[in-house]
């Protein structure tokens, strides 16, 4: 497995509780693909740099989970139909040599 850093924009139109379920949901649909979440990071609402679906601002939250890697097509795939995500950005998390 790997690590990967998972950026997800969550519509603002949601009370907190919204924002709550569908950050669990992300959270229970990356264990159930095998995955482990090693932290979640809730930003909070941030203004857009453009305009997304008639929204301008977004609710940013970050997730630092270990993924195999076969399964991150899956992920992707899932937060692209959930309606509730606006953007999702996935980057793997390479581990950094300490200059000596």
């Amino acid at each position: 497995m790997r690590k990967y850093e998972l950026i997800c924009i969550i519509k603002t139109n949601l009370d907190m509780e919204g924002i709550e379920q569908v950050t669990q949901n992300i959270s229970d649909n990356i264990v159930n693909m095998g995955g482990q979440i090693l932290n979640v990071d809730k930003i909070g609402r941030k203004k857009l740099g453009y305009e997304i679906d008639k929204l301008r601002d977004g609710f940013f939250v970050v997730f630092n989970i270990e993924l195999p890697e076969n399964k991150v097509a899956d992920l992707k795939r899932y937060l692209k139909l959930n309606e509730d995500v606006i953007r999702e950005l996935t980057t793997v998390q390479e581990k950094v040599k300490v200059a000596s």
